[in-house]
């Protein structure tokens, strides 16, 4: 990783100061860089190879510059993208703080906590599908949270990669599926082209019950069997795994 993190850094030599890595997912590496310009701390993330390949630079900066438009406190906005010796990137303030995930490894969430993350993250999903953009990837790992608020972030990896379901073009990507197994519709797993919104909220839902829960709504040994018991399981009644959670939620 040394040598991307160095290659990275020749590329973007006179804009940003990458420093070191900081994360990885199955989509993007994320470094802690200084935008040199704007004199700001922020997080750059390269996409990975196979990723990158699948996609122009065109479209990827085109898609990028869409999904920056997006305004709203409970979203990490994009602030700027490009190509750095071949390899796409965008950008995004760095934020202190941790992720959901991390909140939901520390043990059982107070429900009055949990409550308050989850509208801010369900507030930023409606207001980015009143504008026409899905996410496409809702996970824990996607949620940052800040001085006690959620951020939604990665916007822009599944749309970029994917392609606009409303330009009448589809990027494809062999033997990969975009979106966490953990939290797929049925409807992502079964690979419909015509998958949408409802796609978030049921990530949403399967994220919900795990900050509640502590534990995902289906149990499952490997990526495979996940997928196919959200295609043909019922989930374990929350009320199971956390009684203390009033009915109503």
């Amino acid at each position: 990783m040394s040598e991307q993190l160095d290659r990275v850094s020749k590329a973007l030599l006179g804009r940003y100061i990458v420093k070191r890595q900081i994360g990885a997912g199955g989509a993007a590496h994320v470094f802690s860089a200084w935008d040199v310009k704007h004199d700001r701390h922020v997080a750059l993330k390269v996409l990975r190879p196979e990723l990158g390949a699948s996609v122009t630079a065109e479209r990827f900066n085109r898609e990028v510059k869409l999904l920056s438009q997006l305004r709203h406190p409970n979203i990490l906005t994009l602030i700027d993208s490009g190509e750095a010796d071949g390899s796409l990137f965008f950008v995004m303030p760095y934020v202190e703080g941790q992720s959901l995930r991390d909140v939901i490894n520390r043990g059982p969430t107070p429900v009055g906590e949990a409550v308050r993350l989850l509208r801010d993250v369900v507030d930023a999903l409606a207001y980015a599908h009143r504008q026409g953009i899905v996410h496409r990837d809702v996970k824990p790992e996607n949620v940052l949270v800040d001085d006690r608020h959620a951020l939604v972030t990665d916007f822009g990896i599944a749309r970029a990669v994917a392609g606009d379901p409303d330009g009448g073009k589809r990027l494809t990507m062999a033997g990969r599926t975009l979106g966490s197994p953990n939290y797929m519709a049925p409807e992502q797993v079964a690979g419909n082209p015509d998958a949408d919104a409802r796609g978030d909220v049921y990530a949403f839902g399967v994220m919900a019950y795990e900050l509640l829960a502590g534990r995902l709504p289906y149990e499952a040994k490997h990526a495979a069997a996940m997928l196919m018991a959200h295609l043909n399981d019922a989930p374990i009644p929350l009320a199971k795994t956390r009684p203390d959670v009033p009915p109503a939620l």
